[in-house]
């Protein structure tokens, strides 16, 4: 069986490649996730072969059977990181391999097919310099989309025996609305993102799709976002429908809510975390009720409040809505804490700034 060692990428270039001035037209001002690059890297799994034609080629549609396993069953997982340009033209990931171990965690969750970590990595590194032009300088980034998901043809109840992953680009800039210093959120009664012993500390899609009602709940009061409760007692603020969130205390310290199973264990979150500490402030991981938050941002207990997740980096919530009312945490902006954070992060992300954690991934 085919072992990380073994699998070598056969790179085929696009035959119709875009223009250049058409690749810095689109980088120009992307629409997040709207845009893709030229190319996809693709590694296949069997049970009988393991892991093998990895693959560097045009993008291009899968072709599947009506009856692929991931159609009915949704065994799929996905990860989401990007590329960052620095000043001098060279170009580096955040952290990946972290993203490889969450993303094999996941594929263990899920019953799938266990991806190497230096595979992973290799296929993004692969893509990443086939790509290169598509890295945009600037506050802009190349979003990366490793997925993988069951292939095989059948319609009985099991883990699928063929598993297909991939990796897509697509250049972007902010998550959020532009020159929006912070977000307004929903908090939901209603719905809830995970329970124990379910899929929560997995990145997949399953996860997402049953947070969308929520997210359209939120749209609709006019929010950015959902923050979700526990499952148990709809007592216990959990994350948001895409990121983790955390609360500036009047003390100077941080508080987020604690890693139980039914929460992502964010990179960018744990990567808070180190920097905080490294600074000497204070981190409680910790369960938080909403109530308490409310309270908290009223008394000014509260003074910042803010999510974070690879696409919206480090985001201020200026708002809070919720069935019986409002509240606002701070100013209702972007506050100095997390201001500190965001710069500090998205400097050692994009090169400007030494980076003690040996984070940056440099692609060759």
């Amino acid at each position: 069986m085919n072992t990380e060692t073994t699998v070598q990428f056969v790179i085929s270039p696009s035959t119709t490649p875009t223009p250049h001035d058409q690749i810095t037209a689109s980088i120009a001002n992307p629409v997040f996730g709207r845009v893709f690059t030229d190319h996809m890297a693709t590694v296949r799994w069997t049970n009988t072969l393991g892991w093998h034609d990895a693959k560097i080629e045009a993008r291009r549609p899968f072709q599947i059977d009506p009856a692929c396993a991931v159609l009915h069953y949704a065994q799929e997982i996905f990860e989401g990181m990007k590329a960052y340009r620095g000043e001098d033209g060279s170009i580096s990931l955040f952290r990946p391999f972290e993203n490889a171990r969450r993303f094999r965690a996941s594929a263990a969750r899920m019953s799938m097919a266990e991806l190497p970590e230096a595979l992973f990595v290799g296929a993004v590194d692969a893509l990443v310099k086939v790509d290169q032009d598509w890295v945009p300088g600037g506050d802009g980034s190349l979003y990366l989309r490793p997925f993988m998901f069951a292939s095989e043809s059948f319609l009985g109840v099991r883990s699928s025996n063929e598993y297909v992953f991939c990796v897509i680009a697509s250049p972007v800039g902010p998550y959020f609305k532009a020159g929006k210093s912070a977000v307004t959120v929903w908090v939901s009664d209603q719905y809830t993102r995970a329970a124990p012993g379910g899929t929560g500390a997995a990145k997949c899609g399953g996860n997402y799709a049953a947070s969308l009602i929520a997210q359209t709940e939120a749209a609709a009061k006019g929010c950015d976002q959902v923050v979700f409760l526990d499952a148990a007692e709809h007592k216990w603020i959990e994350e948001l429908g895409g990121m983790n969130v955390f609360f500036v205390m009047d003390d100077g310290s941080l508080r987020t809510p604690p890693l139980s199973g039914t929460i992502l264990p964010g990179i960018t979150r744990a990567s808070i975390i180190d920097l905080a500490r490294q600074e000497g402030i204070t981190v409680s991981e910790e369960p938080y009720a909403f109530e308490t938050w409310q309270a908290d941002a009223i008394s000014g207990r509260v003074k910042e409040a803010f999510a974070c997740g690879t696409a919206a980096v480090v985001t201020a919530i200026g708002e809070v809505r919720h069935a019986a009312g409002e509240f606002k945490i701070g100013h209702g902006g972007e506050g100095p804490v997390t201001q500190r954070i965001r710069t500090t992060l998205t400097g050692i992300q994009r090169g400007k700034i030494a980076d003690p954690f040996g984070w940056s991934h440099h692609v060759a």
